[in-house]
């Protein structure tokens, strides 16, 4: 059985017959179109109190098979990624044992060289002491002091095993890309990687209402040379991948789905290179009830709701070519993402520069949408004003 054959998956397309953006969801080994004036963006649909139970009563209008929208064969059909209107955030350092590469990343400086004798200083220094660790408890505490007497004090420490998480945007509302797109590396880093995640979607009361994969593309270096170069790091054109669709939560999937995900990733180079990982959410320092309440809240709230990813266990160190350099991509390479429950997400890498611009923001999907007759000069169910 595979992963589309129970559940409730429902995703965005481009339509070239309406011009536009289309909601769909998986009905069987078909999609359909459920756009209507009642849910025209993935953001109406997240709203409502129970969307599973009531995209069961949408018989909607077929649009091709399934098997040929995932593969990019639908002509004038072309898979987006699953949200519209929603933030997109993400939480780094929520993986104990992935803090180790960032706090690598720092002391090196953005130097891949340089990465492999100081993971072997900490990895002599506190051993197999991080897996299962609890963010915020005593025995995080512990390895924080250990780490800070050795002269390794990172503020990546504080976010990794302290109480507060690191929580920032990833990504514009409208600009993360989808299934079968290009994924793109800003032209001045030469060492990054992929980010294998589960994206969680969260509605504007803070409600979990299924969960997808995302790719959120890595520029080591940058990163590694400043932490207040974050945002050059991470929010670049097609630097972020959600798809290929989002699994509501419904009888047959739910939080604790989540919480037991294994992520598997696979790179495979146009130099014959093949990188496999993997990220398991069983490892995570925080759970993730707890990084949607230090998201979201009296402090902070998101009238249009969220896609929040919650970070990755998986740290490439295995040498691509010369020994101690580490891997980085190269431009070709096929990156996919896949979960025995949530799909495969695959994507190619190019240059930022080298992808299609991004140029459909929320603006744009206002007056598409309003061109289609789908807004309309009334309140809706889920307390969306739409003019």
């Amino acid at each position: 059985m595979n992963s589309f054959e129970k559940g409730t998956f429902v995703g965005r397309a481009w339509s070239s017959a309406a011009d536009g953006p289309i909601l769909v969801k998986v009905a069987q080994d078909l999609v359909v179109d459920i756009t209507s004036s009642r849910t025209p963006t993935m953001r109406d649909l997240l709203e409502l109190p129970d969307p599973a139970a009531w995209l069961a009563t949408q018989q909607g209008r077929p649009i091709g098979r399934l098997a040929d929208l995932l593969d990019g064969s639908i002509k004038d059909v072309v898979l987006l990624a699953p949200c519209d209107l929603q933030a997109i955030k993400a939480c780094g350092v929520t993986f104990a044992r992935s803090m180790v590469e960032r706090v690598i990343e720092e002391r090196a400086a953005g130097d891949a060289g340089a990465a492999n004798t100081i993971r072997e200083r900490i990895s002599g220094l506190i051993g197999d002491s991080l897996r299962n660790v609890k963010a915020g408890s005593e025995d995080a505490a512990r390895i924080k002091e250990a780490l800070i007497r050795e002269g390794l004090w990172s503020q990546y420490l504080e976010v990794g095993i302290g109480p507060d998480a690191e929580v920032f945007t990833k990504a514009q509302a409208m600009s993360a890309v989808g299934h079968l797109s290009n994924v793109g590396l800003h032209p001045i880093s030469t060492w990054n990687n992929p980010e294998p995640e589960v994206v969680l979607a969260v509605d504007s009361q803070g409600r979990i209402k299924g969960a997808a994969l995302g790719n959120d593309v890595n520029l080591r270096d940058v990163e590694g040379r400043s932490a207040l170069l974050l945002g050059k790091a991470k929010d670049n054109n097609a630097s972020c991948a959600i798809g290929p669709f989002i699994r509501l939560f419904d009888d047959t999937y739910g939080l604790d789905d989540v919480r037991a995900a294994d992520v598997d990733l696979h790179v495979e180079g146009p130099d014959g290179f093949v990188l496999r990982g993997k990220s398991s959410m069983k490892e995570i320092s925080r759970d993730p009830l707890d990084l949607v309440a230090q998201t979201i809240g009296a402090h902070h709230q998101y009238p249009d709701g969220f896609m929040l990813f919650m970070g990755t266990l998986f740290a490439p160190t295995e040498d691509r070519g010369e020994p101690g350099q580490g891997f980085t991509h190269k431009m070709g390479d096929v990156v996919t993402i896949s979960n025995d429950k949530l799909g495969s997400l695959r994507n190619t890498v190019r240059l930022s520069t080298e992808c299609p611009r991004w140029t459909f923001g929320a603006s744009h999907l206002m007056r598409n949408l309003a061109g289609r007759g789908l807004l309309v000069n009334e309140e809706n169910a889920c307390g969306f004003i739409r003019t």
